[in-house]
Protein backbone atom coordinates (compact mmCIF):
# COMPACT_ATOMS: atom_id res chain seq x y z
CA UNK A 1 0.00 0.00 0.00
CA UNK A 2 1.34 3.44 -0.98
CA UNK A 3 1.01 6.29 1.49
CA UNK A 4 2.68 8.93 -0.70
CA UNK A 5 2.47 10.29 -4.20
CA UNK A 6 6.07 10.36 -5.41
CA UNK A 7 6.65 13.04 -8.04
CA UNK A 8 9.03 12.14 -10.83
CA UNK A 9 9.97 15.14 -12.98
CA UNK A 10 10.18 14.54 -16.73
CA UNK A 11 13.55 13.70 -18.24
CA UNK A 12 15.67 16.75 -18.97
CA UNK A 13 16.89 17.18 -22.53
CA UNK A 14 20.45 18.36 -21.78
CA UNK A 15 22.16 17.12 -18.65
CA UNK A 16 24.52 19.41 -16.75
CA UNK A 17 28.20 18.70 -16.24
CA UNK A 18 29.83 19.53 -12.92
CA UNK A 19 31.91 22.27 -14.58
CA UNK A 20 28.91 24.04 -16.12
CA UNK A 21 27.98 27.49 -14.84
CA UNK A 22 24.53 27.97 -13.33
CA UNK A 23 22.71 31.10 -12.17
CA UNK A 24 19.77 31.11 -9.75
CA UNK A 25 17.37 34.02 -9.30
CA UNK A 26 14.28 34.58 -7.20
CA UNK A 27 12.80 33.53 -3.89
CA UNK A 28 14.98 32.51 -0.94
CA UNK A 29 14.41 28.94 -2.14
CA UNK A 30 17.00 29.85 -4.82
CA UNK A 31 19.40 30.50 -1.96
CA UNK A 32 18.62 27.02 -0.56
CA UNK A 33 19.34 25.16 -3.80
CA UNK A 34 22.18 27.51 -4.72
CA UNK A 35 23.76 26.76 -1.36
CA UNK A 36 23.54 23.04 -2.10
CA UNK A 37 25.23 23.62 -5.47
CA UNK A 38 28.04 25.58 -3.87
CA UNK A 39 28.41 22.91 -1.23
CA UNK A 40 29.05 20.52 -4.13
CA UNK A 41 31.52 23.03 -5.64
CA UNK A 42 29.38 23.77 -8.67
CA UNK A 43 29.91 27.14 -10.34
CA UNK A 44 26.70 28.76 -9.15
CA UNK A 45 25.88 32.47 -9.13
CA UNK A 46 23.10 32.84 -6.56
CA UNK A 47 20.75 35.84 -6.40
CA UNK A 48 23.20 38.56 -7.44
CA UNK A 49 20.64 41.21 -6.39
CA UNK A 50 19.57 39.31 -3.29
CA UNK A 51 16.22 37.63 -2.74
CA UNK A 52 13.49 38.58 -5.25
CA UNK A 53 9.96 37.26 -4.84
CA UNK A 54 7.73 38.32 -7.73
CA UNK A 55 8.13 37.71 -11.49
CA UNK A 56 7.91 41.40 -12.48
CA UNK A 57 10.89 42.26 -10.31
CA UNK A 58 12.77 39.19 -11.52
CA UNK A 59 12.16 40.20 -15.15
CA UNK A 60 13.39 43.74 -14.44
CA UNK A 61 16.50 42.36 -12.72
CA UNK A 62 17.28 40.06 -15.65
CA UNK A 63 16.97 43.03 -18.01
CA UNK A 64 19.49 44.94 -15.89
CA UNK A 65 21.88 41.97 -15.89
CA UNK A 66 21.69 41.62 -19.67
CA UNK A 67 22.20 45.34 -20.37
CA UNK A 68 24.69 45.79 -17.52
CA UNK A 69 22.84 48.97 -16.51
CA UNK A 70 24.50 50.39 -13.41
CA UNK A 71 22.74 51.72 -10.33
CA UNK A 72 22.79 55.52 -10.34
CA UNK A 73 23.71 57.31 -7.13
CA UNK A 74 20.63 59.52 -7.35
CA UNK A 75 18.36 56.46 -7.02
CA UNK A 76 19.78 55.44 -3.64
CA UNK A 77 17.96 56.54 -0.49
CA UNK A 78 18.68 56.41 3.21
CA UNK A 79 16.58 54.28 5.51
CA UNK A 80 17.47 52.84 8.91
CA UNK A 81 20.91 54.43 8.76
CA UNK A 82 22.05 52.79 5.52
CA UNK A 83 21.87 53.49 1.78
CA UNK A 84 19.39 51.35 -0.16
CA UNK A 85 18.23 50.62 -3.69
CA UNK A 86 14.77 49.33 -4.57
CA UNK A 87 16.53 47.02 -7.07
CA UNK A 88 18.62 45.26 -4.38
CA UNK A 89 18.04 43.34 -1.17
CA UNK A 90 19.00 45.03 2.10
CA UNK A 91 22.04 42.71 2.47
CA UNK A 92 23.79 45.06 0.01
CA UNK A 93 22.94 48.23 1.96
CA UNK A 94 25.83 49.98 3.72
CA UNK A 95 26.31 53.13 5.74
CA UNK A 96 28.59 54.65 3.07
CA UNK A 97 26.87 55.66 -0.17
CA UNK A 98 29.87 55.19 -2.48
CA UNK A 99 30.66 51.77 -0.98
CA UNK A 100 27.02 50.74 -1.49
CA UNK A 101 27.11 51.82 -5.13
CA UNK A 102 30.39 50.01 -5.75
CA UNK A 103 29.08 46.83 -4.13
CA UNK A 104 25.87 46.83 -6.17
CA UNK A 105 27.47 47.73 -9.48
CA UNK A 106 30.15 45.08 -9.05
CA UNK A 107 27.41 42.49 -8.62
CA UNK A 108 25.69 43.70 -11.80
CA UNK A 109 28.96 43.51 -13.77
CA UNK A 110 29.75 40.04 -12.42
CA UNK A 111 26.25 38.74 -13.21
CA UNK A 112 26.42 40.29 -16.70
CA UNK A 113 29.59 38.33 -17.48
CA UNK A 114 28.43 35.11 -15.80
CA UNK A 115 25.17 35.01 -17.72
CA UNK A 116 27.06 35.04 -21.03
CA UNK A 117 28.47 31.57 -20.40
CA UNK A 118 25.82 29.98 -18.15
CA UNK A 119 24.32 26.68 -19.21
CA UNK A 120 21.27 27.02 -16.96
CA UNK A 121 19.26 29.74 -15.25
CA UNK A 122 16.94 28.63 -12.44
CA UNK A 123 14.12 31.11 -11.79
CA UNK A 124 12.20 30.57 -8.55
CA UNK A 125 8.93 32.50 -8.29
CA UNK A 126 7.67 33.15 -4.76
CA UNK A 127 4.55 35.30 -5.02
CA UNK A 128 2.38 37.18 -7.51
CA UNK A 129 1.88 40.00 -4.99
CA UNK A 130 3.81 43.13 -5.98
CA UNK A 131 4.51 46.46 -4.29
CA UNK A 132 4.61 49.61 -6.44
CA UNK A 133 6.29 52.78 -5.30
CA UNK A 134 3.46 55.28 -5.62
CA UNK A 135 5.80 58.15 -6.51
CA UNK A 136 7.10 56.40 -9.66
CA UNK A 137 4.90 53.35 -10.32
CA UNK A 138 8.02 51.16 -10.09
CA UNK A 139 7.59 47.58 -8.85
CA UNK A 140 10.22 47.22 -6.12
CA UNK A 141 12.33 44.18 -5.25
CA UNK A 142 12.42 45.12 -1.57
CA UNK A 143 10.55 47.72 0.47
CA UNK A 144 13.45 48.28 2.92
CA UNK A 145 11.00 49.09 5.73
CA UNK A 146 9.90 52.27 3.97
CA UNK A 147 6.44 53.25 5.34
CA UNK A 148 3.72 51.18 3.69
CA UNK A 149 1.66 54.20 2.70
CA UNK A 150 4.31 54.97 0.06
CA UNK A 151 3.42 51.77 -1.82
CA UNK A 152 0.39 50.29 -3.49
CA UNK A 153 -0.02 46.54 -3.07
CA UNK A 154 -1.62 44.43 -5.79
CA UNK A 155 -1.80 40.94 -7.21
CA UNK A 156 -0.17 40.89 -10.65
CA UNK A 157 -2.47 39.38 -13.28
CA UNK A 158 -1.61 36.20 -15.13
CA UNK A 159 -1.50 38.18 -18.38
CA UNK A 160 0.86 40.78 -16.89
CA UNK A 161 3.23 38.13 -15.52
CA UNK A 162 3.12 36.12 -18.75
CA UNK A 163 4.00 39.18 -20.83
CA UNK A 164 6.90 40.15 -18.54
CA UNK A 165 8.35 36.63 -18.45
CA UNK A 166 7.91 36.05 -22.19
CA UNK A 167 9.93 39.19 -22.86
CA UNK A 168 12.48 38.05 -20.29
CA UNK A 169 13.10 34.61 -21.79
CA UNK A 170 13.29 36.02 -25.32
CA UNK A 171 15.93 38.54 -24.20
CA UNK A 172 17.81 35.78 -22.37
CA UNK A 173 17.80 33.56 -25.46
CA UNK A 174 19.11 36.41 -27.59
CA UNK A 175 21.85 37.15 -25.05
CA UNK A 176 22.89 33.52 -24.52
CA UNK A 177 21.42 31.10 -27.10
CA UNK A 178 22.85 28.09 -25.22
CA UNK A 179 21.04 28.96 -21.98
CA UNK A 180 18.36 26.62 -20.65
CA UNK A 181 15.83 28.30 -18.35
CA UNK A 182 14.25 26.28 -15.55
CA UNK A 183 11.23 27.77 -13.82
CA UNK A 184 10.04 26.58 -10.44
CA UNK A 185 7.53 27.79 -7.84
CA UNK A 186 8.83 28.24 -4.32
CA UNK A 187 7.23 25.90 -1.76
CA UNK A 188 7.63 28.65 0.86
CA UNK A 189 4.19 29.82 1.91
CA UNK A 190 3.52 33.57 1.95
CA UNK A 191 0.89 33.59 4.68
CA UNK A 192 1.13 37.17 6.00
CA UNK A 193 -1.88 38.08 3.85
CA UNK A 194 -3.72 34.82 4.52
CA UNK A 195 -3.71 31.32 3.08
CA UNK A 196 -6.40 32.22 0.51
CA UNK A 197 -4.17 34.92 -1.00
CA UNK A 198 -1.21 32.55 -0.96
CA UNK A 199 -3.19 29.88 -2.82
CA UNK A 200 -4.38 32.36 -5.44
CA UNK A 201 -0.85 33.71 -5.82
CA UNK A 202 0.76 30.29 -6.32
CA UNK A 203 -1.96 29.24 -8.78
CA UNK A 204 -1.48 32.44 -10.80
CA UNK A 205 2.27 31.90 -10.92
CA UNK A 206 1.83 28.32 -12.09
CA UNK A 207 -0.51 29.32 -14.93
CA UNK A 208 1.79 32.16 -16.03
CA UNK A 209 4.82 29.83 -16.05
CA UNK A 210 2.92 27.26 -18.07
CA UNK A 211 2.02 29.95 -20.61
CA UNK A 212 5.68 30.93 -20.96
CA UNK A 213 6.94 27.35 -21.28
CA UNK A 214 4.35 26.52 -23.93
CA UNK A 215 5.55 29.51 -25.94
CA UNK A 216 9.26 28.65 -25.58
CA UNK A 217 9.42 24.88 -25.25
CA UNK A 218 12.82 24.57 -26.89
CA UNK A 219 14.72 26.31 -24.08
CA UNK A 220 12.47 26.41 -21.01
CA UNK A 221 11.57 23.75 -18.43
CA UNK A 222 9.52 23.43 -15.24
CA UNK A 223 10.87 21.80 -12.09
CA UNK A 224 8.14 20.93 -9.53
CA UNK A 225 9.62 22.17 -6.23
CA UNK A 226 6.21 23.37 -5.08
CA UNK A 227 4.47 20.12 -5.96
CA UNK A 228 7.17 18.02 -4.28
CA UNK A 229 6.47 19.71 -0.95
CA UNK A 230 2.70 20.08 -1.35
CA UNK A 231 1.89 16.66 -2.85
CA UNK A 232 4.87 14.36 -2.33
CA UNK A 233 6.16 15.22 1.16
CA UNK A 234 2.79 16.67 2.22
CA UNK A 235 3.40 16.78 5.99
CA UNK A 236 4.18 19.50 8.53
CA UNK A 237 7.22 17.57 9.70
CA UNK A 238 8.86 18.71 6.46
CA UNK A 239 8.49 22.35 7.48
CA UNK A 240 10.73 24.43 9.73
CA UNK A 241 9.39 25.57 13.11
CA UNK A 242 7.74 28.62 11.49
CA UNK A 243 5.50 26.27 9.46
CA UNK A 244 6.30 28.39 6.40
CA UNK A 245 9.76 27.40 5.16
CA UNK A 246 10.70 23.85 4.13
CA UNK A 247 12.86 22.01 6.64
CA UNK A 248 16.46 21.02 5.93
CA UNK A 249 15.25 17.50 5.20
CA UNK A 250 12.76 18.80 2.63
CA UNK A 251 15.39 21.00 0.94
CA UNK A 252 17.78 18.04 0.79
CA UNK A 253 15.05 15.85 -0.73
CA UNK A 254 14.35 18.46 -3.41
CA UNK A 255 18.09 18.84 -4.03
CA UNK A 256 18.42 15.09 -4.56
CA UNK A 257 15.50 15.19 -7.01
CA UNK A 258 17.07 18.17 -8.78
CA UNK A 259 20.35 16.28 -9.15
CA UNK A 260 18.57 13.19 -10.51
CA UNK A 261 16.79 15.40 -13.05
CA UNK A 262 19.55 17.68 -14.31
CA UNK A 263 22.98 16.24 -13.46
CA UNK A 264 24.64 13.49 -15.45
CA UNK A 265 26.19 10.55 -13.57
CA UNK A 266 29.70 11.98 -13.54
CA UNK A 267 28.41 15.33 -12.28
CA UNK A 268 26.47 13.64 -9.47
CA UNK A 269 29.57 11.69 -8.47
CA UNK A 270 31.65 14.88 -8.53
CA UNK A 271 29.09 16.68 -6.36
CA UNK A 272 29.12 13.86 -3.80
CA UNK A 273 32.91 13.88 -3.63
CA UNK A 274 33.11 17.67 -3.46
CA UNK A 275 30.51 17.77 -0.69
CA UNK A 276 32.71 15.51 1.42
CA UNK A 277 35.78 17.65 0.76
CA UNK A 278 33.86 20.87 1.47
CA UNK A 279 32.70 19.48 4.82
CA UNK A 280 36.32 18.69 5.64
CA UNK A 281 37.40 22.21 4.64
CA UNK A 282 34.71 23.76 6.84
CA UNK A 283 35.50 21.50 9.79
CA UNK A 284 37.50 23.00 12.64
CA UNK A 285 39.37 20.48 14.83
CA UNK A 286 38.35 20.68 18.48
CA UNK A 287 41.79 19.63 19.69
CA UNK A 288 44.14 22.18 21.23
CA UNK A 289 47.09 19.97 20.34
CA UNK A 290 49.06 21.88 17.68
CA UNK A 291 50.44 18.67 16.20
CA UNK A 292 46.94 17.23 15.70
CA UNK A 293 45.68 20.46 14.15
CA UNK A 294 48.68 20.71 11.79
CA UNK A 295 48.29 17.09 10.73
CA UNK A 296 44.60 17.63 9.96
CA UNK A 297 45.45 20.77 7.93
CA UNK A 298 48.20 18.98 5.98
CA UNK A 299 45.94 16.02 5.26
CA UNK A 300 43.25 18.43 4.05
CA UNK A 301 45.77 20.12 1.74
CA UNK A 302 46.58 16.73 0.24
CA UNK A 303 42.91 15.87 -0.24
CA UNK A 304 42.21 19.24 -1.88
CA UNK A 305 45.21 19.03 -4.22
CA UNK A 306 44.19 15.54 -5.34
CA UNK A 307 40.68 16.84 -5.99
CA UNK A 308 41.99 19.70 -8.14
CA UNK A 309 44.16 17.27 -10.14
CA UNK A 310 40.99 15.43 -11.11
CA UNK A 311 38.83 18.54 -11.52
CA UNK A 312 41.19 21.40 -12.54
CA UNK A 313 38.32 23.89 -12.98
CA UNK A 314 37.84 23.91 -9.19
CA UNK A 315 41.07 25.81 -8.56
CA UNK A 316 39.25 29.18 -8.74
CA UNK A 317 36.85 28.37 -5.89
CA UNK A 318 37.85 30.50 -2.92
CA UNK A 319 37.74 27.67 -0.40
CA UNK A 320 40.05 25.66 -2.66
CA UNK A 321 42.46 28.57 -3.20
CA UNK A 322 43.11 28.74 0.53
CA UNK A 323 44.66 25.26 0.36
CA UNK A 324 46.59 25.38 -2.92
CA UNK A 325 48.01 28.91 -2.94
Amino acid sequence: MNFRTVIKPPEYRQMLHHSDEVMLLGSCFSDNIGGKMRGGMMQATVNPFGTIYNPLSIAASVKRIITGERIAGMTLFQQSGVWNSFAFHSRFSLGDKDATLDRMNQRIAQAHESLKTCRMLVVTLGTAVVYRLMATGEVVNNCHKVPQHEFSREMASVAEMTTAMNAMVEALHDYNPNLQIVFTISPIRHIADGLETNSLSKASLRVAVDNVINAHKEYTEYFPSYEIVMDDLRDYRFYATDMVHPSEVAVEYIWQTFQATYLDDRAAQAVARCERVMKRIMHRPMSHNAEVVDRFHNDTCTVVKNLVKEYPYLENIQEIKNYID
